[in-house]
């Protein structure tokens, strides 16, 4: 028997071939039979479309939601467990791309390389010397949520020397120094990186971008919504931080134009896990879920 399932969002070009050759997928940006999610099992999401609420209380027939992504703040749990349905999602394996880009992003903002690039490209070059960056190597770095992307980023940062500090909900296991609360944090380092989970609502807001200073940057690969955007774009056009890199916004893909306009911000369209291999490894984890959902084996990820 074909199992029906609904699909929220573009994914993957290889898991929807996936998908399709597997099941009877129902995609609610294309025309579809009316009556076809009530019979849908399953639903297949991205994390920043997560399960809304009217799908998630109008298909009777719902046993897993399947989430390409780590987020699964946009899926209502509570509800999950009190219809019971299963919700997984894809983490471990985009790890190491977000904290790649995390460092990319810092040094892209430190050392300037979007300006540079576009300094040699207008044939500036000839009439005198680009303007000078600032170093990775020896600065204080804080890190907000000190999970598996926030530890990895970590590691990779031990290359540059500094000195590291860290905000999470508990205490790690780490040569990091924990800070008491986020001010503390962003008053001690020179490069604020934000790798915290969402859901506990905006972090970094007018007071901690203050703290942050002159010359901090901030570099979030998160989630959007844990920046103020109003505040951060004040505090760019007041000098109260040097600059910022961001792969993620709130409102995604409408990205504040205050934000497009500013040439010491660097800019990323959401390409956290964005390679060819992470994407196909997420990939197969949704298909290594939804397969053992329905043969009746333990989820591989699950989240409840």
């Amino acid at each position: 028997m074909t199992i029906d399932i609904l699909q929220l969002c573009q994914l993957d070009s290889n898991l929807e071939r996936e998908l399709q050759a597997r099941y009877r997928v129902h995609r609610i940006d294309q025309p579809h039979d009316s009556a076809a999610p009530a019979r849908c099992r399953a639903v297949v999401t991205g994390g920043q479309h997560g399960l809304p609420a009217p799908y998630s209380t109008s298909l009777p027939a719902l046993e897993i939601v399947a989430i390409f992504g780590v987020g699964y703040e946009k899926v209502d749990l509570t509800l999950a467990r009190e219809r019971g349905y299963r919700v997984t999602n894809t983490p471990d394996v985009l790890t190491d791309d977000v904290a790649d880009l995390a460092i990319g992003l810092t040094l892209s903002v430190l050392r300037q390389l979007v300006q540079a690039d576009q300094f040699l490209r207008a044939g500036s070059w000839a009439g005198g010397r680009h303007a000078l960056g600032r170093k990775l190597t020896g600065k204080r770095v804080g890190i907000l949520g000190l999970g598996r992307i926030g530890q990895a980023i970590g590691r990779r940062l031990e290359a540059f020397t500094p000195q590291i500090g860290y905000v999470n909900r508990s205490e790690k296991t780490s040569p990091y120094t924990r800070f008491a609360d986020l001010a503390a944090l962003a008053s001690w380092c020179d490069v604020l990186i934000v790798a915290a989970s969402a859901g506990g609502g905006t972090l970094i807001d007018a007071a901690v971008l203050k703290a942050l200073g002159p010359d901090g940057v901030l570099i979030n690969v998160s989630r959007g919504a844990l920046v103020d955007e109003a505040a951060l774009v004040a505090a760019l056009d007041g000098g109260v931080i040097a600059g910022a890199g961001l792969d993620v916004f709130a409102r995604e893909p409408d990205v504040p134009a205050a934000l497009v306009a500013r040439p010491n911000v660097v800019l990323t369209p959401h390409i956290g896990s964005g390679t060819v291999e992470t994407r196909q490894a997420m990939g197969e984890l949704v298909l290594a879920n939804l397969a053992a959902h329905f043969a009746g084996q333990p989820l591989p990820t699950p989240v409840v």
